[in-house]
């Protein structure tokens, strides 16, 4: 029913900051209209961007520069006559000329709404295997920056897992992928796609907000070639590049002054029905199987600080 993420609307207290770095993350800018901007990534999937203070923006669920209304594409007119059934009587509840609107269970906006992505003609690196060489007689690529293909997947904290569990399976339809028993939940739109459109983290201080937006990209080697432009024009790494033991994908986690982090992304696991959920300890080795920390510094193309 859910068919992935198809815009992000941000309240923020720097605009013009926000602008550059969305620009310097590879988006274009399409359009500004009162005092709102918006971005996009190859397939058109958006990024909208307004002051913090801007009194049309749905209420925010952490106080600061934060995501402000999420909004799911959905497969088709049904699904929206299915999701305002499901949707009726819950908070913020309304139904507008697009599809309905409500607040989930972790006080987040959220809008619904028939896709405008494009469909886009996007080839990755061929990669050659013991058993199978897809590139011969070609160099592979090497990326300058990165140009996100789509946004993938948002994580949020949560005082209150079990209840974000019931409202997005129950109420959307969402689909467990895997999950750290109390501590962590991936979920997915529909049965068949990508590891996860949502991942909710429950920690012991009970903080509620966001902890990042991930961008699709071609490979593992835009993966790198954005994170080591982004980092050159002076960006702050959170975390990477590493890779995740828990959905395969690789990643490159920044500081975003539009709240939380943004993360370049690639090669994650693809699921069907017949994906059976994992439980995993919440243990610092499950996050990543390897990561470097501070980064890789954009000028030496070393890990920063090394000698």
């Amino acid at each position: 029913m859910i068919t992935g993420i198809e815009q992000l609307t941000f309240g923020v207290a720097d605009t013009a900051r926000a602008h550059q770095f969305l620009l310097d993350w590879g988006l274009v800018a399409v359009d500004s209209d009162s005092g709102r901007r918006s971005y996009e990534t190859m397939n058109g999937c958006r990024i909208v961007v307004a002051a913090a203070d801007d009194p049309a923006l749905p209420p925010a669920f952490e106080p600061g520069s934060t995501l402000r209304e999420l909004t799911w594409s959905v497969r088709d007119a049904a699904a929206l006559d299915t999701l305002r059934k499901n949707l009726a009587g819950t908070p913020g509840y309304a139904d507008t000329p697009t599809g309905p609107t409500c607040i989930d269970a972790n006080g987040l906006a959220l809008r619904f709404a028939l896709s405008n992505k494009r469909r886009i003609d996007v080839t990755g690196v061929p990669t050659n295997t013991w058993d199978k060489a897809a590139r011969v007689d070609a160099p592979s690529t090497f990326y300058e920056r990165a140009i996100p293909i789509e946004v993938g997947h948002v994580v949020v904290f949560t005082p209150d897992l079990q209840a974000l569990e019931d409202f997005y399976t129950t109420r959307l339809g969402f689909v467990v992928s895997d999950r750290y028993p109390g501590r962590g939940l991936f979920l997915r739109g529909e049965a068949q796609g990508g590891h996860h459109d949502f991942f909710a983290l429950q920690l012991p201080d009970g903080k509620r907000g966001l902890n990042h937006v991930a961008f699709t990209v071609r490979d593992i080697h835009e993966v790198f070639g954005g994170g080591i432009a982004v980092s050159r024009l002076g960006y702050e790494t959170q975390l990477g590049p590493g890779r995740h033991p828990i959905s395969s994908a690789y990643f490159w986690y920044f500081k975003s002054p539009l709240g939380g982090l943004f993360e370049y992304y690639a090669d994650e696991d693809m699921l069907t029905e017949k994906w059976q959920a994992r439980e995993f300890p919440s243990k610092p080795e499950l996050f990543a199987e390897w990561a470097i920390a501070g980064g890789i510094d954009g000028v030496t193309r070393r890990q920063k600080g090394a000698a």
